[in-house]
This record gives C-alpha cells, sequence and structure tokens, in this order.
C-alpha cells in the first residue's frame, strides 16, 4: 500500500493529508486541525489502527468547525480510496466492539466499492468542550462516502459524551485495521472484483 498525499482547497478549508496504511512509509503521524477534539480523535484513530496519518488544516473556524470537520472526512476518504487501489488482496471486512469505561460502541466496514453509512450514536450532551457531537456523524460520513466503503456505527451505551466518542473512534480504527489485513485471495468477492 503506497504513501497517498491529498489536498482539498476551497473558499472554507486548506486540507493537507498525508496517508500511510502501511504505517511503514512515513516516520509518524502528526495532527493539526485547528480543533483540538479532532485532533485528539484523530490521533487516536491513527495510533489503534496502525496507520501513519499526517493532517494540516486551515478553516473557517470563526464561523463554526463543520466545512473543516466535513471537508477532513473528505479528504482522508479520498486518500483511503487511492491508497486502496484496486483492493485486491486485502480481508475487505472489520468489525470492532470497543468499550471505554462505560461507554461501548461498534464500527464494521466493508472495503467493497459501494459507499454506504449507518450511524446509530446518541450523544447525551450536545458538546465535548467547544466541539459540536453532531460533527462526528458529518465526519464519518464524508469519510466513508468519498472512501468508497460500506460503514456502519453504533453505540450501545454510554453517559458520557467524550468516552462515548472515543470508543467509537477506537472501533473503527480497529475495524479498519482487519480490514485492511493482507491476505492471499487475490479477491476476497465471488464476483472476482470489489
Amino acid at each position: 500500500m503506497k504513501l497517498v498525499s491529498r489536498k482539498r482547497s476551497t473558499l472554507e478549508t486548506e486540507i493537507n493529508i498525508k496517508l500511510d496504511l502501511s504505517g511503514r512509509n512515513l516516520e509518524k503521524s502528526s495532527i493539526n486541525t485547528g480543533i483540538g477534539f479532532l485532533d485528539h480523535m484523530l490521533e487516536l484513530f491513527a495510533y489503534h489502527s496502525g496507520i501513519k496519518l499526517q493532517v494540516e488544516a486551515k478553516g473557517d473556524l470563526g464561523v463554526d468547525f463543520h466545512h473543516t470537520v466535513e471537508d477532513i472526512g473528505i479528504t482522508l476518504g479520498e486518500a483511503f480510496d487511492e491508497a486502496l487501489g484496486d483492493r485486491k488482496r486485502i480481508s475487505r471486512y472489520g468489525e470492532a466492539t470497543i468499550p471505554m469505561e462505560e461507554a461501548l460502541s461498534q464500527a464494521v466496514v466493508d472495503f467493497a466499492k459501494r459507499p454506504y453509512f449507518y450511524y446509530d450514536v446518541k450523544f447525551p450532551t450536545e458538546k465535548i468542550g467547544n466541539f459540536d457531537t453532531e460533527l462526528i456523524e458529518e465526519f464519518l460520513k464524508a469519510f466513508a462516502i468519498n472512501g468508497k466503503f460500506t460503514l456502519h456505527v453504533r453505540n450501545f451505551y454510554g453517559r458520557n459524551a467524550h468516552h462515548i466518542a472515543e470508543s467509537v473512534f477506537k472501533a473503527l480504527a480497529y475495524a479498519i485495521k482487519k480490514a485492511i489485513e493482507l491476505i492471499d485471495s487475490e479477491v476476497l468477492s465471488t464476483k472476482g472484483t470489489l
């Protein structure tokens, strides 16, 4: 899996991403979005998935975080799609159910090129610090649709919004880690192609 660089430039944001799915072509991950909570989620996502991820983002944060969060999701999805290429020799499917103290969340992915997004996560608060919890759904949707993969995310329970969010991102990390594992089969599909 090759090192991929993707850029997105609009009147609202400037996003630069480097993605190394193998974790061997970049020395380290570094995340700088201007949004502290998103930095934290992306850092733990990269760490637990075993990938290396570098994100530099500038956005109209004076308006709110929405444009920046969504555009990072779009750009990250495009980077994943490019890095996966023809998607041969990957496990394709991944699932993880991860606790974070009292919270428990599940993520399930299928890297066939059929984008779909399902989300069932309820937060007890509208904000985590100054971060709108509804933006987690926006980020994940943009990531899955632009990455051309199926993603189902659900939270079973939890009382602390930060713990719920962290369990979601860690579950996503471990599901993706499983789905991109290399296997002997050329393409994991009876169709012979993804």
